[in-house]
């Protein structure tokens, strides 16, 4: 049986708040173990623990901010836009990627893909 859809939405905020200001061990507690990461979608998949807390701890120094903009959940699955506002300097870089992820019983993600691109960034 999956995770029920309030379960899976708590993850997903935990998600958009530590990607926003916690640490790459706190995302990572978010996933199953054998889980995968593709971000964005075309580069090569992480599947390792290893190389998903390396990806995640390349974000963890950055100064940013994230919102939840719209989830939606069904039978163990989500995808959601959310937006990250990272500030560099004077200059802010926004981007709204499409995350959509599977969830194991436990509302543990066991997948990842991002749908995004450098033409979806905007900077301010």
């Amino acid at each position: 049986m999956a995770a029920d859809r309030v379960r899976i939405l708590e993850t997903i905020q935990n998600y958009i708040d530590f990607v926003g200001k916690g640490t790459a061990d706190d995302v990572l507690g978010l996933y199953a173990e054998g889980a995968t990461v593709e971000d964005p979608v075309g580069t090569d998949v992480r599947t390792t623990r290893e190389s998903i807390r390396e990806f995640y701890a390349a974000i963890e120094p950055l100064e940013q901010e994230t919102r939840l903009i719209s989830a939606k959940v069904a039978d163990g699955q989500a995808a959601f836009l959310f937006e990250i506002v990272t500030r560099v300097g004077d200059q802010s870089y926004t981007l709204a990627p499409i995350d959509v992820m599977t969830f194991d019983d436990d509302a543990k993600i066991t997948s990842m893909r991002a749908f995004w691109s450098n033409d979806d960034m905007a900077i301010s």
